[in-house]
């Protein structure tokens, strides 16, 4: 329905217009001029002229961004609240009493007040049983299995020998600082970050119960032992290739090779039997295992002390939040105010109890008839690019084959995953926030836990239902469309058919044709890690690739006098947005071979109201460097101006801005 909007106000303008004017017959003369104009401005502007009553019905943000899919998640952010809100008053079964009395929780502000400490209590007595050097692994292997990493990360990803199951990842972690380099530099702003780092570390240890006369010694306890593992870390530009997070190692001889850190036992206490880990740095966990088995104990449970605090902060009383907010927040994230109370306790309730509330949204907010309208039109885009593939003249016959092979096994996945969890969870009451927060997070962990392990990599998602996300999942080639996308402006039952096309259709031919593109070619129909791409393909692509990167690359970016897009950064995404306009199209035509000009409009609207946006002239300035995607207008506009059916719907001349020459246009099929 909200789609709709811009289209419903501009019909009463111009009836009210109507019914205003005296003279019928100057009312007459004056309707060609209006539809002249209208006319005008989406040849040469479509962007404006389908997004002009969102444009009009919201203002330049004080700072930031605001955008139509912001909208979006923020709408499904109220419907959250909403679910919880019902579960919190009455709920209908086991897992809504469980996400009721989290919620519930979390709001009583008094409750959480009263409980202080309460919820750390348990933690923080088992590091002062530490008494010597034998103690401190099972403290460490006890604290991961609550949710709080400490000394280094473990966790399950993908195995990239055999993407059909997940590893155990033991990988750099346990410094509080976002980047190992802040303990090693010496400039003056690094100088000023750390010292307000170890003011946070005396608050905290203070709340903590540490007597005054011993803050300075533990603070620097805590520092000195986080250098030393932050001496031995890899860089962060070296770990954004995950290939360079890959090593698998036996997890036999773990034990021996790390005996002070008990390696064996620790994969024991997390519920992991399988045969092989990935760790990629024995060299930072030699040193960890050694600092293990040499610093006294009593440095180690200042470090533990620490850890524990800074990772419950956000969920206990208001000195602790406070604490965190000022460092985290403000000195960190450049954060002036804290969120709202509600959207700290559904980001928490999101972190250790996600794939529950997922359930429960998509039961409550995603219909059946909406999810098989989804995968069928998903269904019709996939058919759509199966059959592009085939008729490509950019690929060899042996590409093609495996293209076609690999777009036939694809799945596609709507609302949730296919894979219900385990939901028995200790009960939860209402009188402590920090409680219930331990108690899922542990669950949280176990679940993540269970992923590891052979014929496990499809058993979830990495997105939550209640999170708005539609993308291609290139490990397990399938399409990942969660509940909270499917509604305005993606898809809508209150939108017109070939709107829905236009906006959801083309997003799924977006993420579709990276199963083939650059991105794609590196993983196989049947799943193996290879290039499937012979050298003319791969020529093939890059010529096409300079096209786009030309004709993206010398197009002002809005909001930003004087620079141009950066076609090489925004390459990719670019020619998805053009390839999932014309699969889209393509499967509208194939769904109503008759369609005409009143299908055609529509089905363009959907495409162009997705990208309404306003950014304010700082953040484009940050955009115009970072963000790998165009401007919104630009999004909406030059995919559209590549097909000829947009010219002739909306009656725009050859060689108008949004209808250029057949020899300028770019077709990513051809």
């Amino acid at each position: 329905m909200l789609t709709q909007r811009p289209l419903a106000i501009a019909l009463i303008l111009a009836l009210t217009a109507g019914i205003a004017t005296p003279d019928a017959t100057a009312a007459r003369k004056a309707a060609p001029k209006k539809k002249s104009a209208a006319v005008a401005l989406a040849c040469s502007d479509f962007y404006a002229e389908a997004n002009k009553g969102w444009l009009a019905a919201n203002a330049m943000p004080s700072s930031g961004a605001l955008s139509a899919l912001g909208q979006l998640t923020a709408r499904a952010q109220q419907q959250q609240r909403e679910l919880l809100d019902a579960s919190m008053a009455s709920p209908q079964n086991k897992v809504q009493k469980l996400l009721g009395d989290f919620w519930a929780s979390g709001l009583d502000e008094q409750a959480v007040e009263r409980d202080g400490a309460a919820p750390v209590a348990p933690l923080l007595k088992r590091i002062d049983a530490i008494r010597r050097n034998g103690d401190i692994a099972p403290a460490i292997a006890a604290l991961h299995q609550v949710g709080i990493p400490v000394a280094f990360q473990f966790g399950a990803d993908i195995d990239l020998r055999d993407l059909n199951r997940h590893l155990g990842y033991f990988s750099q972690g346990g410094i509080g600082l976002p980047d190992p380099a802040y303990y090693t530099r010496d400039d003056a702003d690094t100088k000023a970050l750390v010292a307000r780092y170890a003011d946070y570390i005396r608050k905290i240890l203070a709340l903590t119960g540490v007597a005054a006369k011993d803050i300075e010694t533990q603070t620097a306890l805590v520092l000195d032992l986080e250098k030393r593992i932050a001496a031995v870390a890899r860089p962060l530009p070296e770990l954004r290739d995950p290939r360079n997070n890959f090593a698998p190692v036996a997890t036999a001889g773990l034990g021996k090779q790390y005996k002070n850190l008990q390696l064996d036992a620790f994969l024991k206490a997390q519920g992991v039997s399988d045969d092989t880990v990935s760790l990629v740095n024995p060299a930072m966990f030699a040193q960890i295992d050694a600092l293990a088995g040499s610093l006294k104990p009593a440095q180690w449970q200042a470090y533990l002390r620490w850890r524990v605090g800074d990772a419950m902060a956000p969920y206990l009383s208001k000195p602790w939040r406070d604490a965190s907010f000022n460092f985290r927040g403000q000195v960190l994230l450049g954060q002036a105010a804290a969120p709202p109370r509600w959207q700290q306790v559904l980001d928490a309730i999101n972190l250790a109890a996600g794939p529950m509330l997922g359930r429960e949204y998509a039961a409550s907010y995603l219909p059946d008839a909406t999810r098989t309208q989804a995968q069928l039109i998903a269904g019709q885009v996939q058919a759509a690019l199966l059959q592009k593939v085939s008729g490509s003249s950019q690929l060899s016959d042996a590409a093609k084959a495996e293209a076609k092979k690999k777009l036939e096994h694809l799945q596609i996945e709507i609302g949730l995953p296919r894979r219900d969890l385990d939901f028995s969870m200790q009960p939860m009451g209402r009188g402590s926030f920090g409680g219930n927060m331990l108690i899922a997070s542990t669950w949280r962990h176990r679940q993540e836990m269970k992923r590891i392990g052979k014929g496990n990599a499809d058993r979830r998602w990495d997105v939550l239902p209640q999170q708005p996300a539609l993308a291609y999942d290139l490990a397990h080639n399938r399409l990942i469309v969660t509940a909270a996308m499917l509604q305005a402006p993606v898809l809508d039952a209150a939108m017109p058919l070939a709107n829905q096309y236009g906006a959801f259709g083309a997003l799924v031919g977006h993420e579709l044709s990276h199963a083939v593109d650059n991105r794609g070619r590196h993983v196989d129909a049947d799943g193996d890690v290879r290039d499937w791409w012979s050298a003319p393909d791969a020529a093939a692509w890059d010529t096409k690739a300079k096209q786009v990167t030309t004709l993206y690359g010398q197009l002002p970016y809005p909001g930003v006098a004087g620079v141009k897009v950066n076609g090489e950064l925004t390459r990719d995404e670019n020619m998805a947005d053009l390839a999932g306009l014309e699969l889209a199209h393509a499967a509208l035509l194939a769904a109503q071979p008759n369609a005409g000009t009143e299908t055609e409009k529509p089905f363009y609207l959907g495409w162009a109201q997705l990208w309404a946006q306003r950014v304010t002239p700082d953040e484009a300035q940050v955009r115009v460097l970072q963000d790998v995607r165009a401007p919104g207008q630009l999004r909406a506009n030059v995919p559209l101006m590549q097909q000829p059916a947009f010219g002739s719907a909306y009656g725009c001349k050859l060689g108008a801005p949004m209808q250029p020459k057949p020899d300028a246009r770019i077709g990513m099929f051809p």
